[in-house]
């Protein structure tokens, strides 16, 4: 998928939401557990549910890595279902890889080929070298961590470095770097003060944000300052969604609480002209 066909999405679906699929055990309805594969068939109605509403799902890999090979074959029954079957839907592999040369081709070559995902998050605190193999794969993004929404983002994110905000040299490094127009980058709702700064750097390209929801982000404030004019937003909400409900009515609870994001995305979309 490339970035015109994620615009096209969209102003179709009037939507810029993503759905995180951060499917845990200890969280899914009961009735799911005797199931042969449960992380499956949660993640398949939620989907089948809330497809019309989202251009993006996003499984962090951790809830399936916890499972073992079960949970490895659950994410890569959730990917084949998601491209079988809604191929117009832009996947996320959240799985905030990061390491050097041969390593990090390895990696990519997991997500972009074997699992076939679109886009994948990585850690960019190792460099370029950790980066750009990512970014070798056509067609394929790479979700740079920017700015995150978690409290420990200030630890070394925002401290300064010769005057300047360390997210912000990563950003103008990364833009440096060989098939950087493919990157996008996480920034998160609890930093919207933070999306003109950002936005200064990297007009262009899309944020990823999580955050809206459970963590307490402004979907109003994330838009005010961080969209552009292609919108160049997908905001992730994943427990405020999957969770909405724990009885045999959980997935149509979830769509009701994503068409709840959806319908407030589409009056901002037309405030701002974009349909």
């Amino acid at each position: 998928m490339n970035t015109t066909q994620l615009i096209q999405q969209i102003l179709k679906k009037k939507s810029f939401l993503c759905i995180g699929l951060d499917t845990d055990l200890d969280k899914i309805p009961a009735f799911l557990l005797a199931k042969e594969d449960p992380i499956f068939e949660f993640n398949k109605a939620i989907i089948d549910a809330t497809h019309h509403l989202a251009v993006a799902y996003k499984p962090n890999t951790a809830f399936y890595e916890a499972y073992g090979l079960k949970g490895w074959q659950a994410l890569e029954k959730t990917i084949n279902y998601l491209n079988t079957n809604y191929p117009e839907i832009f996947t996320i592999a959240d799985a905030k890889r990061g390491d050097i040369g041969n390593t990090s081709s390895r990696y990519a070559k997991a997500f972009f080929e074997d699992l076939a995902f679109d886009s994948v998050t990585v850690a960019p605190y190792m460099g370029k070298d950790s980066v750009e193999p990512f970014l070798a794969f056509q067609d394929k993004f790479t979700i740079m961590l920017a700015l995150t929404s978690n409290q420990g983002a200030f630890d070394f994110q925002t401290q300064l470095i010769e005057n300047e905000e360390l997210y912000k040299q990563v950003l103008k490094t990364s833009l440096t770097w060989e098939n950087s127009a493919q990157l996008m980058y996480v920034v998160g709702a609890t930093k919207a003060a933070y999306f003109k700064e950002v936005r200064s750097i990297v007009p262009d390209s899309f944020l990823l944000v999580p955050g809206v929801g459970a963590q307490g982000g402004s979907l109003t404030e994330v838009c005010k300052y961080g969209m552009n004019t292609k919108v160049g937003l997908l905001v992730n909400s994943a427990r405020g969604i999957i969770y909405a409900a724990t009885d045999t009515n959980f997935a149509l609870a979830a769509a009701d609480k994503a068409r709840e994001l959806q319908l407030e995305m589409q009056k901002i979309l037309t405030e701002h002209k974009f349909i």
